[in-house]
């Protein structure tokens, strides 16, 4: 039986957003919108606002709206970057971090739903799948 990359690729969005959508009562009881909280997400990774677009494949000027909702609702702040002090580097703050692992911690949980219904040997199998696909094609060539 043959499995194109996009039938893959079609159920893998389909899964992320039915474990977005069941999750997004407790984003919204936390003050998230869905992409805010992926920002959120992002911030200790790519502490810069252009870095977080570029992350996440969202336009700059979205990335801009969301980063100034989560300043506004306290979950982000600005701070003068030292090593270059013409931009602004993002922090989260506690009330950031917390919304944040809560977040993570609603997903992680409906996600965990979902592996249930999958064998233990599967999930391995599954993970060891997800990260061949996610290591870089030189390191994926080592392993040849």
């Amino acid at each position: 039986m043959s499995v194109d990359g996009a039938q893959l690729w079609t159920l893998n969005q389909r899964l992320l957003a039915v474990v977005m959508d069941a999750c997004t009562q407790e984003l919204a009881e936390l003050g998230l919108e869905t992409k805010e909280f992926f920002v959120l997400a992002e911030v200790e990774a790519s502490p810069y606002p252009a870095e977080i677009a570029t992350a996440l494949l969202l336009p700059k000027a979205s990335v801009t709206v969301y980063v100034r909702n989560l300043v506004a609702k306290g979950f982000v702040r600005r701070e003068i970057d030292e090593a270059d002090l013409r931009r602004h580097r993002l922090v989260l703050t506690a009330e950031g971090t917390q919304a944040r692992d809560r977040a993570l911690a609603a997903l992680a949980a409906e996600y965990d739903r979902r592996l249930a219904r999958v064998t233990p040997q599967d999930r391995v199998e599954l993970q060891r799948i997800l990260k061949a696909m996610l290591a870089s094609p030189a390191s994926a060539r080592m392993r040849e």
